[in-house]
């Protein structure tokens, strides 16, 4: 049984073993001119006050120097489709194609059962989708590290947008950690259930993926800021920054690397602001008067809600095992389903 799941699975195992060269490749091949560059930046052993600096510097020199934003944005597309792709050619063909084909006639006549049958090809499918999806993760977490630690210590900036994607950012969340193992894992079980269910290979990949797009948009959305309720804090206008395009704070004081989740203008009695005071003007009426100076002169603050940067492997171990849970009962489904059907 195990012989005939490499024969039917060895193209996929060859194109994804491929892949997975190509892009270690160009990670080995580029990776340590990065940290090379990490390293003369200045951001090693700096000190609280020059470290936003240095890492600002950095990340925009980056910006422009080829070929790192490239890789970083590819890096990262590959990351997060690589489940998607598991989903749609791994995992919804697994049944169906055998349902379509009605190979399972010869299938589930032989000695092994059809629950022996589904067990193998979910294990060897499914781990090497889950050990190629993790190994792209391990790989480009490596090559971004100097990224990563400069985004955290002072942000990318206005000059290097194509690094604005921190580690609690949704795409970084989601391309980073271990929570690639667990999407890989959901994504693979839920077009098996899908081709069990549906029995037609190409219906069944159309299912899988506008799942699959759901939940990977409700999750940074909706599901991600509730894992853990959030902390608060109020601080001054000139330690939280001031977006005056929107009144909120641009960084949390004190929490280098936090992910903030919401943030607005409050009064003295710790009441919403949601417009500028006319004693303070707007940022845009051209008046010489500072409007941030202005409103914390008149005691305005930023109201934050934030996760601590100590908060992301617990989050990434909660997203994870949610997946992993959802796997293995969309798993169970497919067991119970073959079960139910007749030869």
């Amino acid at each position: 049984m195990i012989w005939l799941t490499w024969r039917q699975f060895r193209a996929q195992a060859v194109a994804a073993a491929a892949a997975l060269a190509a892009f270690g490749i160009l990670l080995a091949v580029t990776g340590p001119r990065l940290a090379s560059q990490y390293a003369a930046s200045g951001i090693t052993g700096c000190r609280s006050s020059s470290c936003g600096s240095a890492a600002h510097t950095f990340l925009a020199q980056l910006a422009v120097t080829s070929p790192y934003p490239l890789v970083y944005l590819l890096g990262m597309a590959l990351i997060l489709i690589a489940p998607a792709i598991v989903g749609l050619f791994w995992g919804a063909p697994l049944i169906a194609r055998e349902l379509e084909a009605r190979t399972f006639n010869l299938a589930w006549t032989q000695s092994v059962t059809r629950r022996q049958w589904l067990a193998v090809k979910l294990a060897l499918t499914g781990l090497a989708a889950m050990a190629v999806t993790e190994a792209l993760s391990l790989g480009f977490s490596w090559w971004e590290g100097p990224i990563g630690r400069a985004i955290d210590l002072g942000g990318p900036g206005q000059d290097a947008n194509p690094f604005d994607f921190g580690r609690f950012s949704s795409l970084g969340f989601a391309s980073q950690g271990i929570t690639p193992l667990g999407y890989a894992a959901f994504a693979f079980v839920l077009g098996t259930a899908a081709g069990t269910l549906i029995r037609r290979a190409v219906p069944a990949m159309a299912v899988t993926l506008v799942i699959f797009a759901a939940v990977q948009v409700a999750m940074p959305l909706w599901v991600r800021p509730n894992l853990i309720p959030p902390e608060r804090t109020v601080a001054s206008i000139e330690a939280a920054g001031l977006d005056y395009g929107n009144l909120t704070a641009t960084a949390v004081p004190g929490q280098p690397g936090a992910w903030m989740l919401a943030s607005g203008l409050v009064n003295t009695a710790g009441q919403p602001v949601t417009s500028y005071p006319a004693a303070c003007g707007s940022p845009y009426s051209g008046k010489l008067t500072d409007p941030g100076q202005c409103l914390q002169a008149r005691g305005y603050r930023e109201a934050i809600s934030y996760e601590p940067a100590s908060r992301y492997w617990p989050l990434q171990a909660i997203e994870t095992g949610m997946f992993l849970i959802v796997a293995l009962a969309l798993a169970w489904f497919c067991f119970w389903r073959l079960g139910r059907r007749r030869a």
